[in-house]
């Protein structure tokens, strides 16, 4: 039986570069699919069309909301080489954009070349020593459902009221019906935890995603990634979050960034 999220990333090829992607229920938050979620499903039509094994570098702009439902992904190779092929896509639904997005595919090995690392592994209690991810019981079931995230103790408190006042974020994720976590799942790994700003100010609200770069640098050894995300500028109404993600053997497989807006306080 296929995994959820394979199901849910299915691209199925019209002709032409023109892909069928739904954008499937309880990949959300609240209603809106959330944005790794949109970047991997959008990445796997583009991967299709580029013919190449996996994504290296991919860029998304959000430009609507998208609750479930049908959507296309019209997709366009504007290069391809030996080891990379780049390709550019747009998604819409009833001929609205969605999101668009550009990305580079090609074969990934972690061990070629010269090494470098300065980045050090976080100071990250083992996966069953952390709590699993706080819910909402007020919003339907939703990613969360899908996935099983475990948060750093000391990075919780958002989730009663008391956050630690500083924009940090670290814990495990994997998926809640065993599937492995492969490259198109580190796209959604790479957004998937609580938002950084939820331990800085304890705003805790919908936080649209304006732009998303994930890179991906390895591919992951069986078992939960780590991660960590920090922001270190808040201001204008805007914030970048920063993330690295590990595979069970340490090493590093994904790097994100993303700018997002602030969600302001009810008057």
């Amino acid at each position: 039986m296929p995994f959820e999220f394979d199901n849910a990333i299915n691209a199925v090829p019209l002709g032409d570069g023109l892909y069928d992607t739904p954008v499937e229920d309880r990949w959300d938050i609240n209603g809106n699919a959330n944005g790794g979620y949109l970047l991997a499903l959008a990445a796997s039509a583009m991967r299709a069309e580029s013919g190449r094994a996996h994504p290296v570098s991919i860029s998304m702009h959000y430009l609507s909301p998208a609750p479930a439902g049908p959507a296309q992904m019209r997709t366009e190779v504007v290069k391809a080489g030996r080891r990379l092929a780049t390709v550019v896509g747009t998604m819409t639904r009833d001929g609205k954009d969605i999101v668009r997005s550009i990305g580079t595919f090609g074969d990934i090995d972690a061990t070629a070349g010269p090494q470098s690392n300065m980045i050090p592994f976080p100071d990250l209690p083992p996966f069953e020593e952390c709590g699993v991810r706080p819910s909402n019981p007020d919003l339907p079931p939703g990613l969360g459902s899908r996935l099983d995230m475990r948060l750093h103790p000391d990075d919780t408190g958002f989730a009663t009221g008391n956050p630690k006042g500083e924009a940090h974020v670290r814990g495990w994720f994997a998926f809640k019906d065993g599937r492995p976590v492969d490259t198109m799942g580190l796209l959604l790994a790479a957004d998937a935890f609580p938002p950084v700003m939820f331990n800085l100010f304890g705003l805790i609200g919908w936080v649209p995603t304006i732009e998303f770069t994930a890179h991906i640098r390895g591919v992951p050894a069986p078992g939960p990634i780590a991660a960590e995300f920090r922001s270190r500028v808040v201001q204008g109404g805007f914030w970048e979050e920063d993330g690295v993600m590990w595979d069970s053997t340490g090493a590093v497989v994904a790097m994100s960034r993303q700018l997002a807006l602030v969600p302001l306080p009810q008057s």
